[in-house]
């Protein structure tokens, strides 16, 4: 079903990348565009684009560490904001909670294909971008997004950055709904002039309770204790609070933040970039007494234990209490216009009316009759959609990577792609259904593949860390409790070898050590 992916379009960008080229940003009615500068990539790294992979021999560099002091302007691209791309300007489209009316979902189709390149991109944070598009769209793209209510509030479109449980009520895990949060936060957030000085990298995540988006590291997160009550965690450090009250708490941690970076005179777009002497540990302490000042009844709360990131909902039927919803994953988050017609289509038809994006790049279509739960996920098998919980490409991530970024070494779609070949060794085509695991009952670990040392867009957690360097693929086991962060990095892998050593990697399953995954 998969197999005309073997070169896939370039996709999803990270929602914590720094673009480093031009944006242009529109007008707030959406009409004209203005140019605003940022640095060309140099010439150098132009040319090391052009080449898969090329260059003196250099292992690829960590990313910054958090804690530093922003020394520039948030560029972050927004629908307002176009950030220019190798492959054309790029507009990200924020859908908080993920949750998505079917009409918004068919608008957002008919912007990528007669604006864009055709596909609709999933990103880590739940929300759609439209690549292609060229730079003098903007005004266009912003009518069409305002006329089905996807852009409520033009000052505050880039900081509408909410994470939501995608099963949250649908399947009985959940200790509450976390619907009726979603709706205040998103509506307190697009009516506080404070909050349009958030940073397009500030994160909310509501968590109904399973742990799921709580462990994505938002800067704030509201995490359901029963049904009256629920946890405000920033940082290393929790408040108790009334459930009532959990919205409006989450925008007053917010906006507290923003007061202690201008009090201690720093330009910080995350908490834990706040310095700590001011901040306490984590960064969460002080944002968290300022909150307990304004939120009657917050008092302080032990910090629960939160899980290493998962991959999210299982792609499958989700059946509950006599209702039915349908689950799929969309392979390195790429959809087609077609394939996302398709599920629009089933949520007005079959459905709710709504889609629920993941933070895991997967579609939830909630309120299904569950006789015909079966049907609708064979036909989306059928249009390329994974469907099946087993499928090798559950954890698979990607950047853009070539041709679509001028910093990538690699064409790390088409290595992801085929880096699945040896998960699947009964030679079974890649989303098939083969089951992802390492032969011993234990879960394979995502991975993600990334064109530079930057890793754009890489998952919180235990993962795979597969990075193109100039002399080959840097394979490596992260967050599994050694402290390593991709340094520990034993490679270059040829290329020849690179399915395997991932393969090898994934197969550490719930290791708590970093494997030898050396194969030269």
């Amino acid at each position: 079903m998969l197999a005309a992916m073997t070169r896939p379009p370039t996709g999803a960008s990270d929602e914590d990348a720094t673009p480093t080229r031009e944006h242009v940003r529109v007008g707030e009615r959406g009409t004209g565009a203005e140019r605003v500068g940022v640095p060309e990539a140099s010439e150098a790294s132009r040319n090391a684009s052009t080449s898969r992979i090329s260059g003196t021999p250099r292992a690829p560099e960590e990313p910054r560490s958090s804690g530093a002091s922003r020394s520039s302007g948030d560029a972050c691209p927004g629908a307002l904001r176009l950030h220019q791309a190798d492959d054309g300007a790029l507009a990200r489209v924020r859908i908080p909670g993920g949750v998505l009316g079917a009409g918004q979902a068919e608008a957002l189709a008919e912007c990528a294909v007669r604006l864009g390149d055709g596909g609709l991109h999933l990103t880590s944070r739940g929300n759609v971008q439209v690549r292609g598009l060229p730079a003098d769209c903007g005004g266009e793209l912003a009518e069409r997004l305002d006329a089905v209510g996807l852009l409520p509030s033009p000052a505050h479109e880039r900081v509408r950055n909410i994470v939501a449980s995608p099963c949250s009520g649908l399947d009985g895990r959940g200790v509450a709904d976390v619907r009726p949060w979603l709706t205040e936060l998103d509506t307190r957030l697009c009516t506080s002039e404070a909050a349009r000085e958030l940073s397009g990298r500030f994160l909310f995540a509501l968590d109904d309770g399973r742990g799921d988006v709580a462990a994505l590291g938002a800067d704030v997160t509201l995490l359901a204790a029963d049904r009256d009550e629920a946890l405000l965690i920033v940082g290393a450090g929790a408040l108790r609070l009334d459930a009532s009250d959990a919205a409006r708490a989450a925008l007053v941690a917010a906006e507290v933040f923003l007061e202690t970076a201008r009090e201690h005179g720093v330009r910080a777009w995350r908490v834990a970039e706040l310095p700590a002497e001011g901040a306490g540990p984590a960064a969460g302490t002080e944002l968290l007494r300022g909150v307990a000042r304004r939120v009657r009844g917050a008092r302080a709360a032990a910090l629960p234990p939160i899980g290493p990131a998962g991959a999210g909902p299982d792609p499958g039927a989700v059946l509950y209490g006599g209702r039915g919803a349908v689950s799929v994953l969309a392979p390195l988050g790429l959809l087609s216009a077609a394939q996302w017609r398709l599920l629009a289509g089933t949520a007005l038809r079959e459905g709710a009316g709504e889609l629920r994006l993941t933070p895991w790049r997967g579609v939830v279509v909630p309120g299904m009759r569950p006789d015909r739960v079966p049907a609708a996920l064979a036909a989306l098998a059928d249009a390329g959609l994974v469907t099946e919980p087993g499928s090798p490409w559950r954890g698979v991530g990607a950047c853009t990577g070539r041709p679509g970024c001028a910093r990538s070494l690699a064409d790390v779609r088409a290595d992801a792609v085929a880096g699945l070949g040896a998960e699947d060794g009964d030679g079974a085509e890649a989303g098939d259904g083969a089951e992802a695991g390492d032969g011993r009952g234990l879960p394979l670990l995502p991975v993600y593949w990334s064109g530079c040392a930057r890793r754009c867009g890489r998952p919180p957690g235990a993962h795979v860390d597969a990075v193109a360097g100039e002399d080959g693929y840097h394979v490596s086991v992260v967050g599994t409790g050694t402290g390593t962060s991709g340094s520990g990095t034993v490679s270059p892998v040829p290329l020849s070898e690179l399915a395997a050593a991932v393969a090898a990697a994934r197969a550490c399953g719930n290791a708590t050590t970093t494997p030898d995954i050396r194969l030269q």
